[in-house]
């Protein structure tokens, strides 16, 4: 398949259902290790895939890893139709998207309201998950606020209910203003047209409230993975100060202030440069060892690879060895294909030629 404007595949994107039945929608694109993106409050899959406010995002961190992201439930090509939006179903949603996705392990960033669901995600799987990062985001939306911010944030929810689906971007350009005060005209309409297209009004309010009552906090202590925290010191939406909490209070964490005032980074502000370098540099790790140069089975095969293909010499079939790895069949479907094209075989004889290589190689 010839390679987007950007260098990489076109986005493909898929659908999968959560615990309680709502069809979440993610894309794939990019290459290298996997990067799951537990979503911000507003996307449209298709949209940003075009949008001079998100479209940097998208290209940048493709050239160096596989990006998985997902409209939230009631957004973008996600069920809209949707009243339940508790910390614990956006949970099924992100577990959802990483089963159906096939990762086995992966990074994961939190993007804005994003954190209290990827820190409750790093707990409950600490083996899948390699390293967690978060940008512009919180464990506690509400830590920190005052009289006089409870107060604006209640105007903020008036003007969703007023304004939100109005054909002209009046009300919608007040957020606009919050989240990307240095914007040109051209991104600042996007993101109007950008909230519209990815939720009704109803859903943004009751997203909104129900949002609120999540805290993450008391979790914080137990993440076990390695960690880095970005946040802009100007973002008007949340605070540094959300930032600076999620570093104290995760183990190793690290701490990396984005000198900028919007809440979205521009691609030509310099803020942008220093978390595309940051990203890269924090995802390294991840990056697979080069296979050793000779053309043994054993050297080439990852250790996952390998215990998948002794399984299939024993004569186990794909569902027999995901039940004995506790993996998917679909991992397992993945994997044997991976081995197919590192042994260069093919066709129907693919299976038993890979465990030909196996038994060689083994004597």
């Amino acid at each position: 398949m010839p390679g987007g404007r950007d260098g990489f595949v076109p986005q493909k994107v898929r659908f999968c259902q959560a615990p309680d039945g709502v069809r979440i929608a993610y894309a794939v694109h990019g290459s290298g290790p996997p990067l799951l993106i537990s979503t911000c409050w507003l996307s449209h899959l298709q949209f940003d895939w075009e949008s001079p406010v998100w479209r940097h995002f998208l290209s940048d961190l493709g050239r160096f890893a596989t990006i998985v992201r997902f409209d939230e439930r009631g957004h973008g090509l996600s069920d809209w139709d949707v009243t339940d939006h508790s910390l614990e179903s956006r949970l099924g949603d992100l577990e959802a998207v990483a089963d159906d996705a096939g990762l086995e392990r992966f990074a994961l960033m939190a993007m804005a309201q994003g954190g209290p669901v990827a820190i409750a995600y790093a707990v409950r799987h600490p083996t899948r998950v390699s390293r967690l990062l978060f940008y512009d985001s919180y464990a506690d939306p509400l830590r920190g606020m005052t009289a006089e911010d409870i107060e604006l944030e209640e105007a903020f929810e008036h003007l969703i209910k007023a304004g939100w689906g109005r054909p002209e971007s009046t009300f919608r350009r007040v957020f606009t203003s919050q989240m990307i005060p240095g914007a040109t005209e051209e991104q600042k309409t996007w993101l109007d047209d950008l909230m519209r297209a990815s939720v009704s009004a109803s859903t943004a309010y009751l997203a909104r409230q129900q949002r609120k009552q999540t805290n993450a906090t008391e979790l914080l202590s137990q993440v076990r993975v390695p960690t880095l925290v970005l946040h802009a010191l100007g973002d008007r939406m949340n605070s540094f100060a959300h930032g600076r909490h999620l570093a104290s209070s995760i183990p190793g964490a690290r701490l990396v202030p984005l000198d900028s005032q919007n809440h979205i980074l521009l691609r030509d502000e310099p803020a942008w440069a220093v978390f595309v370098d940051e990203v890269e540099r924090f995802l390294a790790a991840d990056r697979p060892v080069p296979a050793p140069s000779p053309p043994h089975a054993k050297a080439v095969l990852s250790g996952r690879e390998l215990e998948v293909l002794t399984l299939a010499a024993d004569g186990q079939d794909n569902e027999n060895i995901a039940e004995a790895l506790s993996l998917s069949v679909r991992t397992v479907e993945r994997h044997l294909q991976n081995i197919y094209v590192k042994l260069d075989v093919q066709g129907r004889s693919a299976r038993a030629a890979a465990v030909a290589r196996l038994l060689t190689s083994a004597l």
